[in-house]
């Protein structure tokens, strides 16, 4: 007696199939539940920057990307401009931001670098401390813009022209 399509063999393969795009789909909807939630109220601070110019780059059709920009936004003397462009990884390299470190956004306040969900209190540090710039690698639970809880500690790297990146502070 034979395999016939159905039986067996290819039944698994559907069933693997049907797995692996059930996982797929699952994790993208993790992804983007933890995206779309707004725990800025948690971030909040009287804290505010007079910058002369204030620019956020990102992706299109990304929701925690605006919420951080409103955010950040709050807690500017000066308006904040948001780019969206296709080509974010060309912005990032133009910077010199590694990959390692890289996150959804990259904003820069006079000059300053700062990339991804970082909250405004460090933001404030960094351009007291007039670094180069930082970055909160990845997309975090719980930080500015994303939804979730913070369940970790989290390094905010100092980026260095040409150099390794530095510890700036653990959160």
């Amino acid at each position: 007696m034979g395999l016939r399509e159905g039986d067996g063999l290819m039944a698994g393969a559907r069933s693997s199939r049907r797995g692996f795009l059930a996982a797929g789909a699952a994790t993208i909807g993790l992804t983007v539940a933890g995206c779309l939630g707004d725990n800025t109220d948690e971030w909040e601070s009287g804290e505010t920057f007079a910058v002369a110019s204030a620019t956020q780059y990102q992706g299109p059709n990304c929701d925690c990307c605006d919420v951080y920009a409103d955010y950040l936004a709050d807690h500017l003397e000066s308006d904040l401009e948001t780019v969206t462009t296709d080509d974010l990884a060309g912005v990032k390299a133009g910077y010199g931001i590694a990959e390692p470190l890289q996150s959804c956004h990259t904003v820069v306040l006079d000059g300053t670098i700062v990339e991804g969900h970082v909250p405004v209190e460090v933001v404030g540090s960094a351009l007291s401390d007039d670094v180069t710039g930082i970055a909160l690698p990845g997309m975090p639970a719980g930080s500015p813009g994303m939804g979730g809880e913070k369940d970790e500690t989290w390094t905010v790297y100092e980026l260095e022209d040409g150099g390794e990146p530095a510890v700036y502070t653990e959160l």
